[in-house]
């Protein structure tokens, strides 16, 4: 199991519905930011995966979220991510949205590793390092 990787996100009218309260698809974009970052900060640019020959991308296969609170306009969020598992073209994540303490968002989320319309193997280096303490 890898070590929780942390970023902040800011709510934005774009991100609320008409009463200022965050849409629940907002979230997605958050946890995917997370996802994103958590690959950039193993040493990953996507953009690296996406060119060449042997290009690959990650698609969300599945996720089960638990809305446990709302956040609203302008709270300072805070979205961790963990890696649980990787193995041949899927990894399992953990993820959590944060408002300070409070827990509002929990996700599980599996994703595939696709290459050419393929489900393709993650590459051994970044599998090793998503299992790593980094």
């Amino acid at each position: 199991m890898s070590k929780v990787h942390r970023i902040e996100v800011r709510v934005y009218y774009e991100d609320t519905d008409f009463s200022g309260v965050v849409y629940h698809a907002s979230y997605l974009r958050f946890m995917e930011r997370g996802r994103t970052e958590l690959i950039r900060a193993l040493g990953v640019e996507q953009r690296e995966l996406f060119d060449g020959e042997t290009a690959l991308g990650f698609a969300v296969r599945r996720m089960t979220i638990d809305f446990l609170r709302p956040a609203m306009m302008d709270d300072l969020l805070t979205v961790e991510t963990r890696s649980i598992a990787a193995r041949g073209a899927t990894m399992d994540l953990e993820q959590r949205v944060l408002r300070g303490e409070d827990v509002l968002i929990t996700a599980q989320v599996m994703v595939a590793c696709v290459g050419g319309g393929r489900a393709r193997r993650i590459p051994d280096g970044l599998r090793k390092r998503l299992m790593l303490d980094a």
